[in-house]
């Protein structure tokens, strides 16, 4: 007697689908708080992995190899964060002319509009110089809480250093259980799978830390160059947004642009901070990241900007730094089976199958 395969109709395969999309968000939303710090330790444990590998082939043990890469890690994100805290803690003292600058920008606002139409906005006499300066002093000195606000919690950002340390203590037993999951496969071809995952999140980690690094210098020669103040500071939070892509680098621009507009007596300033951030940009978006970061991620750009607005949407600005790395992970697992395969092909460019038919052809 044969056996007869039972398969489910269309509309009960697009139900299920919908089920499980609905579920999976669900569960993002309410594991936030720990979910977060979960693949925030991950992908910092990635990116230490070779520093414990190393570490571990001088006859260190691997607790020890864990926590001093730990501790690296804290140093450097801790270094980051005093620095970025200390002078945004300073904006205040900067910002005690600017009522007087907003009452003379309104001046001219209202002089241009009587001289081109003939009409009288009043905008001097109706702006609040008082509240205006309040909200930059508060927004100014709320930055840590914005950070606590990206984790989840005070909570979470203790979690994420302890999730790092047992990853990278744990990694080899990692591999081995997935080896163990898959056992009807060649043991060897799923370790090189593994491998190859890895080295896809490190590579893409470690060339956007040096695409940031790159962006860092050419940013603080610039605003230095113009005399900006806090040049440093701007330089590097225009290098860290950049890992969030689209949106990142419209926001480092903008800061140094109300900065300079603000304490500056020139419209020249902030213009030229613009036109500096543009070429700056130019040189990132086609020298830098495809020389440096390349093809490691190979995702389209609808699925980078829908990933961009669904991570934001589910966890706010982590979900956005998460979403590109957790993307090109599910690509590489997508691609470990038949089945899965097409998934992975609507997540990655059409250059790739491109070259692969060119390659066909030529054969």
């Amino acid at each position: 007697m044969k056996n007869e395969s039972f398969t489910l109709p269309p509309y009960l395969k697009a139900l299920s689908v919908m089920i499980f999309i609905i579920t999976l968000v669900f569960f993002l939303i309410v594991g936030k708080s720990l979910l977060v710090p979960l693949f925030m330790g991950g992908f910092f444990a990635i990116l230490f992995t070779p520093l414990c590998n190393w570490l571990e082939s001088k006859k260190t043990p691997e607790s020890l190899a864990a926590f001093i890469s730990l501790l690296t890690m804290t140093a450097i994100v801790g270094g980051l964060l005093t620095f970025v805290i200390s002078t945004v803690s300073t904006f205040t003292q900067d910002f005690d002319n600017v009522s007087e600058k907003i009452v003379n920008y309104s001046a001219v606002l209202d002089d241009w509009a009587i001289t081109n139409f003939g009409v009288d906005l009043d905008i001097k006499d109706k702006t609040n110089t008082e509240y205006i300066r309040q909200q930059l002093t508060e927004h100014g000195s709320s930055i840590s809480s914005f950070a606590l606000k990206a984790v989840g919690s005070l909570a979470g950002i203790v979690l994420i250093p302890v999730f790092m340390f047992f990853f990278l203590i744990y990694r080899h037993h990692l591999t081995n259980m997935i080896i163990q999951i898959y056992r009807d496969k060649d043991p060897q071809l799923v370790r090189m799978r593994i491998v190859k995952l890895r080295k896809v999140v490190l590579n893409y980690i470690v060339g956007v830390v040096k695409v940031m690094g790159i962006l860092a210098v050419l940013n603080i020669t610039a605003f230095s160059l113009l005399g900006i103040k806090h040049a440093i500071f701007f330089g590097l939070i225009g290098a860290l947004l950049n890992i969030i892509p689209y949106i990142g680098p419209l926001i480092g621009a903008m800061m140094p642009m109300v900065y300079s507009f603000l304490t500056k007596d020139s419209l020249f300033y902030p213009l030229a901070v613009l036109a500096s951030y543009q070429v700056i940009q130019f040189i990132e978006g086609n020298f830098l990241t495809p020389k440096i970061v390349g093809g490691n991620v190979n995702l389209n750009a609808f699925v980078t900007f829908l990933g961009l607005i669904i991570g934001g949407t589910i966890w706010g600005v982590a979900g956005m730094v998460l979403a590109i790395p957790t993307l090109a992970i599910l690509r590489e697992i997508f691609e470990l089976n038949e089945q899965t395969k097409p998934f992975g092909l609507l997540l990655g460019e059409d250059k790739k199958a491109e070259t692969a038919s060119t390659d066909e052809k030529t054969k």
